[in-house]
């Protein structure tokens, strides 16, 4: 057994089709937790769809209701640019509930993971880049309402700029942002995170850990979240459609393992979700997801044993 939960819905695949988006990953990667022995069946968490009232804590009503009663114009579903249907509505509703369930879960096990989420792009009244709900800033909002937490970091790893996440917590004390991306990629307006890391094009492992690692540790330290999410992209690999750096697995995996050790070593539980990823074969995609999964469960297995010696 992990010393985490995962969240898992089989109703996360967005019901795409073709598309360059590869929907049916969050299946994949389930199937491969299983079937490699990483986890075990009762690892998994599976959430109900997100109450309304969650998604309205970031969302207009105006945004929810098109949503959810299929009354977007063309343009919207053209700057959403997946293709709108029942399925996706469910689908998005169901990602925000995995991740507040997440978020719950890392501040009781210091760790929790959703197989999907991260749609990053999404803003209050509005889809963006194959996000229509921003499930990272609904979680937030609901751990803040809760009272669970006051301060929340998030660390955004995809390749494209985190313009949603950026939009919605410009103004928000207690939210501290950080989106590492391609400058030369999507989207073409970046409103400022609390931390822009804009990489050149083609930046490989070694450019992309000397910047990530020490700005992480530097605004850990000086903002003391409670918790961090972290939005894990696969789309900075070398072989990705949509990405322009030149990381490798290895490399990516190496992000993952170090930001979750500078959390966990300040005490600070993670919260993980996924985010883009487009690599030429589906099944690299899948593995680089899989591999914050086994970075976060190394993390988690060595800074229990140095707890358990110290006691």
């Amino acid at each position: 057994m992990l010393p985490f939960k995962l969240v898992y819905h089989e109703r996360y695949d967005l019901n795409l089709g073709p598309h360059v988006f590869p929907s049916q990953k969050f299946r994949l990667i389930y199937e491969m937790l299983l079937r490699d022995g990483l986890a075990k069946q009762e690892d998994f968490l599976r959430p109900d769809p997100a109450a309304d009232e969650d998604i309205l804590r970031v969302h207009t009503s105006d945004w929810v209701r098109k949503l959810k009663t299929g009354t977007l114009t063309a343009s919207e579903v053209m700057q959403m640019e997946v293709p709108y249907s029942p399925e996706l509505v469910q689908a998005v509703w169901l990602a925000a509930a995995g991740t507040i369930l997440a978020a719950q879960s890392a501040l009781r096990d210091g760790f929790g993971s959703n197989l999907s989420g991260g749609f990053h792009h999404a803003y209050p009244g509005h889809g963006e880049g194959f996000c229509a709900i921003h499930d990272v800033a609904v979680a937030i909002r609901r751990l803040q309402a809760d009272g669970a937490v006051k301060k929340v970091m998030v660390v955004d790893t995809d390749v494209h700029h985190g313009n949603g996440t950026a939009a919605i917590f410009r103004n928000a004390p207690t939210v501290f942002t950080i989106s590492i991306h391609q400058e030369n990629n999507y989207p073409a307006h970046k409103p400022p995170s609390s931390i822009d890391l804009n990489m050149a094009d083609r930046a490989d492992d070694d450019e992309y850990l000397g910047v990530l690692i020490p700005a992480v540790q530097k605004a850990l330290d000086e903002f003391q979240p409670e918790i961090l999410f972290y939005v894990g992209g696969a789309d900075p690999y070398c072989e990705d459609q949509l990405g322009g750096l030149s990381l490798t697995k290895e490399g990516l995996k190496q992000r993952d393992r170090q930001v979750f050790e500078e959390a966990r070593r300040r005490k600070i539980p993670v919260a993980t979700t996924l985010a883009g990823g487009y690599a030429r074969r589906v099944e690299d995609t899948v593995r680089i997801h899989v591999n914050t999964i086994l970075s976060a469960r190394e993390v988690a297995e060595k800074y229990s044993h140095e707890s358990s010696k110290s006691a």
